[in-house]
């Protein structure tokens, strides 16, 4: 198979199911940023400094990513038959936040992201996470979206916030609390 199609030549793309529509349309800046969130999360499992039970759970949150990019690839009344995004992931990242919660210190200022490069690709991840909600909100304001999906990215952005304060932690880096610039 050809990695070129030249069917997106114009300006268009088929989703799931057949349908064309722009590669300017909100259902694609939804999934493209959740393949750019994809694609920062692999560089953070790619550093060796990344701690192990961190890098055992984006791995398996990149396979999600793929399930919740189909999914929002994919117009409900599709009769494409693929696999839904279900809130059960956002659970699992509850647990995971839970278990890291337990060795950190308790928020009582805002944090600056930053500390490790681990870390600080944690905290880029966040935002891109946070993106991607943006872009999955806007999309269901328009059309019909997997009632899931925007509560596990919600949830995914609280896991990397934490995975970040985690991974610092973990890697000997204290955390810079915002200070607030006086005249």
């Amino acid at each position: 198979m050809k990695i070129y199609t030249r069917v997106g030549d114009k300006g268009s793309t088929s989703l799931f199911g057949g349908t064309k529509i722009s590669k300017s349309a909100v259902r694609l800046h939804a999934y493209g940023t959740l393949d750019e969130l994809n694609a920062c999360l692999g560089l953070i499992v790619s550093n060796s400094e990344t701690p192990k039970q961190i890098k055992g759970q984006l791995i398996e949150i990149q396979s999600l990513l793929f399930v919740i990019g189909a999914d929002l690839a994919t117009p409900l009344e599709s009769s494409a038959n693929i696999l839904r995004t279900d809130p059960i992931y956002a659970e699992k990242f509850e647990r995971w936040i839970d278990e890291m919660d337990e060795e950190l210190k308790p928020l009582t200022q805002f944090i600056l992201p930053g500390g490790t490069v681990v870390g600080a690709l944690l905290h880029q991840a966040r935002t891109i996470c946070r993106r991607a909600e943006r872009w999955i909100v806007e999309l269901k304001e328009r059309e019909s979206v997997t009632p899931g999906v925007i509560v596990v990215m919600n949830r995914l952005s609280d896991y990397l916030f934490t995975a970040a304060r985690y991974a610092n932690k973990t890697l000997g880096s204290d955390e810079n609390e915002v200070v607030i610039p006086r005249n």
